[in-house]
């Protein structure tokens, strides 16, 4: 095991900043999951570690040493990539020992780390089979045989699951995190699948355009998105956003009003632009949200889409005058997202009243994305003024 930490790392292409002073501290033993969209720069990141790109700034250390200026086969690293990169004409030993013969290690420890490696992977009796005689996860498994040989301290995995089907990357996802605790090894994983990131990491680093947004355990960059563009970017579908300003009387957008007082909140002043957001499974029809605590008043809203998904519906809600323009997700400013149970009796284009989750109302500052609050205070006793665009008047659940 050992410690990696990245002090102010930067990396310039001519006039393209691909990494922009990043700060990351791994602890021994830790499994961080770089997450973000494609061009980030977690590849990048990834690859300063290994010593494949040098940076234009900063500098690494793995354990107690600075590593900057080492060459890969100096590091105590092991990379895992997206192309699995089998030798084709080598049996699986010969792949997962060919590092270790490179090296010259005598046939005794390269059968001692070879039989070690299948065993952890699962590969007992494939030993003498060919990659084109396996399936990609058995081919993948090979590939991971290989780096574990080498005894690292510190593994790097380059979208190691892209390639495999569906299904093959959950049962890869669970093999990974099971390999993780019987090895106990520092493990750096490069992924644009928020899903991977979620289930398998302690923490998550979230990369944009070369920035690192936030670094935190899963749920807490869930629940608690440092900004705007972590909380749609974490979280499948992603958030509702709504547009909106602080009145005295606490927020109002051009669909509904939710009240609060505003002198609560050290982060909010009256005329401060900001976006709300809210999950689709904190929206929720006015029948089933007896359990909530404190919700909203009704929003009055009309079914446009939904979508089965077996386990839950998404059910897509116009707001205002039932039209929206519609972005990337699919939501437009005058839709909402909302997540329902299997068994509800929701159809589409009928009009519906629904509440919102006031724990789970998150604020931004509309200028700079960064958040203001996770979790809206307490409504004031005036109440809320909603439905505006529909006529609705609102009441109590």
């Amino acid at each position: 095991m050992a410690q990696v930490k990245l002090e102010h790392i930067t990396k310039r292409y001519e006039d393209v900043t691909a990494v922009d002073d990043i700060n990351l501290d791994l602890q021994d033993g830790e499994f961080i999951c770089l997450v973000g969209p494609s061009g980030c720069g977690k590849s990048t990141t990834m690859e300063m570690v290994a010593g494949l790109t040098k940076p234009s700034e900063g500098t690494v250390h793995i354990g107690d040493r600075d590593v900057t200026t080492l060459p890969p086969k100096d590091r105590g690293v092991a990379m895992v990539f997206q192309n699995i990169a089998l030798f084709p004409h080598m049996d699986v030993y010969d792949n997962i020992s060919f590092g270790l013969q490179l090296r010259d290690y005598d046939k005794e420890e390269t059968d001692r780390r070879v039989e070690k490696a299948s065993d952890i992977v699962q590969l007992e009796g494939m030993l003498d089979r060919m990659p084109d005689e396996m399936s990609g996860g058995q081919r993948q498994r090979v590939a991971i045989a290989r780096a574990i040989v080498r005894e690292p301290d510190v593994f790097l995995m380059d979208e190691p699951l892209a390639n495999l089907d569906a299904k093959l990357r959950v049962h890869m996802r669970t093999e990974l995190q099971r390999l993780h605790k019987e090895l106990d090894t520092t493990i750096i994983y490069v992924t644009h699948d928020q899903a991977e990131a979620m289930t398998m990491a302690d923490r998550i680093a979230v990369l944009d355009a070369g920035e690192l947004q936030q670094i935190d355990p899963p749920l807490t960059c869930y629940n608690e998105p440092s900004n705007l563009f972590v909380a749609g970017f974490i979280g499948s579908p992603s958030m509702n956003f709504m547009s909106g300003s602080i009145t005295e009387s606490g927020l109002e957008t051009e669909y509904f009003d939710l009240d609060f007082d505003p002198a609560t909140v050290d982060s909010v002043a009256t005329g401060q632009n900001v976006t709300m957001g809210i999950r689709p499974e904190d929206v929720y029809p006015v029948e089933t949200a007896g359990a909530l605590p404190e919700p909203t008043k009704r929003i009055g809203a009309t079914t446009d889409v939904l979508e089965p998904m077996g386990d839950e519906i998404f059910v897509y809600l116009l707001l205002g005058d039932g039209e929206a323009s519609m972005d990337m997700e699919g939501r437009g400013a005058g839709q909402l997202l909302m997540s329902v149970d299997p068994d509800s009796d929701i159809r589409g284009e009928e009009t519906i009243e629904v509440v919102l989750d006031r724990s789970k109302i998150h604020l931004f500052d509309s200028s700079s994305g960064e958040a203001i609050l996770h979790g809206m205070p307490s409504r004031q006793v005036a109440g809320e003024r909603t439905g505006r665009e529909t006529g609705e008047t609102g009441g109590d659940v």
